[in-house]
């Protein structure tokens, strides 16, 4: 029998909490889609992961005594991904996961091991593509190619396929998505127009929210600055829930890599920042909820009360804004045509995959637009940069203004903008507006990353904007809070804050700072007393 990767007192504790279940030689453990509602430790046996597709062993490697099931979507209750299955006679110690939660809480050395290895298994899953859950013909539909960006950016592992791709081991899969473009999940689940917000409410991430929920803090938005604040709040032991309408990041998320963030000197990309952020955040029991969009914003007895994008209301002691803010478009006609199709706000590994072998257009002038070039530099043809100012100083780094001159795969276009867009079912060429004349570029991946608008329109007018609808924070609206709102028991931080600094590391900054002014409110709210009980006259 292996060594028990837990000691002898902890193993203990997890059996004054669990129970003992004996599973069959073939027998399915978990089955894919099935919610991750319990620790499963091994006792004796052994557990092997099958290929959803053609029911073998997947992998080598096994687990064997002393080992432990699941990933990282056991801390929110999510679904498994991938089908487990006693190689033989198997005996699992099993606790129900709040009270697996809880006593990792309780014995940190507890979940320290299990948060490696739960987030070692994640990081494997999404690099190796291990997964039941298939992405096919992300490049011929925009629907199929939102939802293959919503799992990339929100790290979650997925199988990717061209609708022509020619192999074996892919005909099975193809079978069940009919040869179209599809997302399915296993053999059975083939889901009819995809959207992110049905993948998650497949995955168990788009969560049953409940009006009795008893919450101290609702955070919106889940960028560096929302998820800061998730982990300060549950390590307060603030009951905290973060909703975020796309994917945990923000715009930060769309950073290929930040190399001035105190801690990284080899630089981390803005997805891996708050990915670690949101982990740490679950650790002390914050949860998640994606992608819902929160429309409204209103007071009432129960406390701020929001309204979701399906209606469905959700209420809190205090609210944090922590929304930032979102690229504008371009006033150019047949753009929206394209979203998706070849123009893209964002420049990750999904969106790189689509401009391989051809020229790409970023347009932007801030470190974003800078980090997107150097980054897609590494898959396209070449890449052009079009910037409307004739410098660059003002709005980019000098560490990065020098990398994107030097690189010859990479022109600069200064004084330029886009003109037109051209193309049938898929963008083919650009025209841009040049100091010298118009410019034809024959490139099929247009990015756009040029200033952005505040994401305030929600609050409805319960707390007040500056003239750019972003936030009036402290001494502007006589708050007591440097990020208190002009309506108490509001706050807001990072971007869509008036006054702050654009950057991810003031944003980290600003998101675990307010958390103390947000508990000293939660604090007197609770210290008030009860009022006296309405008099009814007869």
């Amino acid at each position: 029998m292996s060594p028990q990767p837990f000691k002898q007192e902890h193993l203990e504790a997890l059996k004054a909490l669990g129970s003992e279940r004996s599973y069959a030689s073939g027998e399915t453990i978990t089955g894919v889609g099935e919610r991750m509602d319990s620790f499963q430790l091994v006792l004796d046996g052994e557990v092997e992961v099958v290929n959803p597709f053609t029911g073998v062993r997947m992998v080598p490697s096994t687990l064997r005594a002393g080992q432990f099931l699941g990933e990282l979507n056991f801390l929110s209750g999510g679904s498994a991904t991938l089908p487990m299955r006693a190689a033989e006679l198997t005996t699992l110690l099993e606790v129900p996961r709040a009270a697996m939660l809880e006593l990792m809480s309780r014995i940190p050395e507890v979940g320290d091991h299990v948060l490696t290895v739960f987030s070692a298994r994640r990081r494997l899953q999404v690099e190796e593509k291990r997964s039941a859950l298939t992405v096919i013909g992300a490049d011929r539909d925009p629907a199929v190619q939102r939802v293959a960006s919503f799992l990339s950016r929100n790290r979650i592992p997925f199988q990717q396929f061209d609708l022509d791709e020619k192999n074996e081991d892919v005909a099975p899969i193809c079978a069940v998505a009919q040869h179209r473009p599809s997302v399915i999940l296993g053999t059975d689940t083939r889901l009819d127009d995809p959207t992110p917000r049905k993948v998650a409410a497949l995955l168990g991430l788009d969560l049953e929210i409940s009006q009795e929920q008893d919450l101290d803090l609702l955070i919106v938005g889940g960028g560096p600055a929302g998820v800061a604040a998730a982990v300060y709040a549950g390590s307060e032991g603030l009951c905290a829930l973060v909703v975020e309408d796309t994917a945990i990041g923000g715009q930060a998320g769309t950073s290929s890599r930040i190399e001035n963030f105190m801690g990284f000197p080899t630089g981390i990309s803005g997805a891996d920042l708050t990915y670690r952020g949101q982990v740490q955040a679950m650790k002390f029991g914050t949860r998640f909820v994606m992608p819902r969009r929160v429309t409204a914003l209103n007071h009432d007895p129960r406390g701020f009360c929001v309204t979701l994008d399906d209606g469905e209301k959700l209420c809190a002691r205090s609210v944090l804004v922590a929304t930032g803010v979102q690229y504008r478009g371009l006033p150019v006609e047949r753009l929206e045509e394209f979203e998706g199709a070849g123009v893209y706000y964002a420049a990750t590994e999904m969106e790189a995959r689509f401009c391989r072998q051809t020229e790409a257009v970023v347009i932007g002038g801030g470190n974003s637009a800078g980090q997107a070039a150097m980054f897609l530099s590494r898959a396209a043809r070449h890449v052009h940069l079009l910037v409307r100012r004739h410098e660059l100083a003002s709005t980019m780094s000098h560490y990065l203004r020098d990398r994107l001159e030097a690189d010859p795969t990479i022109t600069i276009h200064y004084g330029s903008q886009l003109a037109e867009v051209h193309g049938d079912d898929h963008l083919r060429a650009v025209v841009i507006k040049t100091p010298d004349g118009n410019k034809r570029l024959d490139a099929s991946a247009l990015f756009i990353m040029i200033g952005a608008a505040p994401n305030t329109d929600w609050l409805s007018g319960m707390v007040d904007l500056d003239s750019k609808g972003y936030v009036l924070t402290g001494a502007d609206v006589g708050a007591r809070s440097a990020y208190e709102t002009s309506q108490p028991g509001i706050f807001a931080v990072g971007d869509v804050r008036s006054g702050s600094t654009k950057r991810v590391a003031s944003s980290v900054g600003e998101g675990s700072v307010v958390v103390s002014a947000i508990w000293s409110h939660i604090d007197a709210q609770r210290a008030e007393p009860a009022p006296p009980p309405e008099r009814i006259v007869a």
